[in-house]
């Protein structure tokens, strides 16, 4: 099986430099998206070391298109765990207390899980809120998508040999048995993540080398997830800071600053 072509690879010295460049690209496509046909922009973001991450750097970032401007983002979630909104494990939890207060999206533009329902019924909640933003879209096709990647190859909660990684129909799909807690999640399918315009995958720390080594360079006839992301017309980056590429033979760019 031949190695899946790695999409364009960013290197930067530090975790920082990283967060600037990315907060640069998100408001880079926004203004890129709002100035287009369609005249908005859907940005998907996933949790974890992200968070702090976006909310340190993005508000600066898309400060010069005005504020009214993001009354035309619409902002949904890579994957969700299902804990209340206030819960420490809230992906929306977390972005609401460090990101939304400085950056004003109006809450009718952030399509969110609604963590009291039954994890299945929860999915297909949010697969409906989805196609009610994305409509005349026969899936919805997202301008960016930030996501992140685990030690053990996942991406969103799609984790190395769930049968979820198998799934066609559905553009949302449930997770209760998650292998890292809490079990129950709800989380975008692969058909929707290679649906979109630009994915960008983010990782920093020598505890993601070895992993970042297998998905980018290694032919494996099972791959891991995240090597299954490989949009079908959309463009695929990486953005990676020195100790997570430490082992990288594959070509790269090395950055300062975009």
């Amino acid at each position: 099986m031949a190695a899946p072509a790695p999409g364009l690879i960013s290197v930067f010295s530090s975790p920082q430099e990283l967060g600037a460049s990315l907060a640069q690209l998100v408001a880079q496509r926004a203004a890129c998206c709002l100035a287009g046909a369609r005249a908005r922009f859907a940005l998907g973001l996933s949790g974890g070391s992200l968070v702090s991450m976006l909310a340190s750097e993005l508000p600066a970032a898309v400060a010069p298109a005005g504020s009214a401007s993001l009354t035309r983002w619409t902002l949904g979630f890579c994957d969700e765990r299902l804990v209340p909104f206030e819960h420490a494990e809230s992906t929306y939890g977390l972005y609401r207390t460090h990101l939304f207060s400085k950056l004003p999206i109006p809450d009718s533009q952030v399509i969110t899980i609604n963590p009291q329902l039954p994890v299945e019924e929860a999915a297909e909640d949010y697969a409906k809120k989805l196609r009610q933003a994305f409509q005349g879209d026969s899936i919805p096709v997202f301008d960016l998508l930030i996501l992140g990647v685990g030690p053990d190859g996942h991406t969103c909660s799609l984790f190395p040999d769930h049968p979820l990684l198998q799934e066609r129909e559905k553009i949302v799909a449930p997770i209760s048995d998650s292998p890292k807690p809490p079990p129950q999640r709800v989380t975008l399918t692969l058909p929707v993540l290679n649906a979109a315009r630009t994915v960008i995958f983010v990782a920093t720390g020598e505890g993601k080398a070895a992993v970042l080594k297998r998905i980018l360079e290694d032919k494996e006839d099972n791959p891991l997830p995240a090597a299954l992301v490989q949009p079908h017309t959309g463009k695929l980056c990486w953005f990676l800071d020195e100790a997570a590429a430490r082992l990288l033979t594959v070509p790269f760019e090395k950055h300062s600053t975009l």
